[in-house]
């Protein structure tokens, strides 16, 4: 079964397949050839999810979803929050990260989480789902695996950043996982029919 998923990241659609597993058939905008920009002006990381999802139900009639992901750290009153893909450069995570660090240089106070808010939308109409994952920010870059804000963020009882982790252990603990197996669950009360 076919999920079309609102962007052209790649690693992000390669996760995605990963936790859905062989059931599903996880789709990109890339592979619908829908290049335009989804402007992304919504308050809040499920205003903005749904903006997605609807763009591409709309465009492709697929039962498609919208992810909006981002770091929100407690001694920046929550920023990057919903600007974390362009929060000092569009989509330029090595600057992104470079004024996270800046802006938290001599800050006690390393508390964040990473949220996923996930919005499916069909011809049913949207349902949410969210995941979360709580952590703290490092003080300099850890690691090359991972993308975004992972090689600056150590999740709770572990001892290395998302970036340091395989692929498959952060994906059993991500808030992208969390999000991901609440939609699951939601598609097996379905009986898995989209």
């Amino acid at each position: 079964m076919e999920i079309l998923v609102a962007t052209h990241n790649l690693h992000k659609k390669e996760e995605i397949q990963q936790i859905l597993g062989s059931d599903y058939v996880v789709t990109s905008l890339s592979d619908y050839n829908l290049n335009e920009e989804i402007v992304e002006d919504g308050n809040t990381f499920q205003e903005n999810a749904l903006i997605k999802a609807k763009y591409c139900f709309e465009k492709t009639g697929k039962p498609s979803v919208g992810d909006d992901s981002g770091l929100v750290v407690e001694a920046l009153n929550g920023r990057p929050g919903i600007y974390s893909a362009r929060y000092a450069g569009n989509h330029n995570f090595k600057k992104n990260i470079e004024k996270v660090l800046a802006e938290m240089k001599d800050e006690p106070n390393r508390r964040a989480y990473f949220i996923t808010m996930l919005c499916f939308k069909d011809q049913d109409g949207e349902h949410y789902f969210e995941g979360r994952v709580y952590g703290n920010i490092t003080q300099e870059v850890f690691g090359e695996e991972g993308f975004g804000y992972d090689p600056i963020f150590i999740p709770d009882d572990y001892n290395m950043t998302f970036a340091e982790m395989l692929p498959e252990e952060k994906n059993k603990i991500s808030h992208r996982s969390e999000a991901l197996k609440k939609f699951l669950d939601y598609l097996s009360i379905r009986g898995g029919v989209l």
